[in-house]
């Protein structure tokens, strides 16, 4: 028996079609979670959850294709989530994006409200959807990735 048994728990990934996310999802599944597999194409999430579903047992995993950047894909993603699976007891918020990389006085205002917009106000949103029933269970986790650059100086 692990000392880390998720077993019963419910967990949303997102960014988890690939990379990091996926890597994540794969351990908390390891760890007996269940877990929604989320990016922006259906198709890779579902392909993500088929294997996780194939190494741990069917019901480990579950596909719910969502983008970031809009907030009633979210919504519905928790929705979803909720219908299926139960209340969300676990939050990894590792989708993000960087459309431009390179000094701070060339970045165009557009570019930089998407960063905006997909780094940190998605999260919010996320959060807001998740902390209600975790406040109420008294229970459940948050975990926000983010880049090392938030804590040291890049020459670029």
């Amino acid at each position: 028996m692990s000392p880390f048994d998720l077993s019963g728990k419910v967990a949303i990934v997102t960014g988890s079609s690939r990379g990091i996310g996926r890597a994540i999802a794969e351990g908390l599944a390891a760890q007996g979670a269940r877990v929604v597999i989320s990016s922006r194409k259906q198709d890779a999430c579902e392909a993500v959850a088929a294997e996780i579903n194939a190494a741990h047992g069917d019901g480990s995993a579950v596909a719910i294709a969502a983008s970031i950047s809009e907030k009633a894909q979210l919504e519905d993603l928790f929705a979803q989530t909720v219908a299926r699976l139960g209340q969300v007891d676990i939050l990894v918020c590792n989708a993000a994006s960087n459309p431009y990389y390179g000094s701070m006085d060339g970045i165009a205002d557009e570019q930089f409200r998407k960063i905006l917009d997909n780094n940190v106000i998605s999260n919010h949103w996320l959060i807001q959807l998740a902390l209600p029933a975790m406040r109420d269970k008294g229970d459940g986790a948050i975990v926000i990735i983010s880049s090392i650059g938030g804590l040291r100086a890049s020459t670029t």
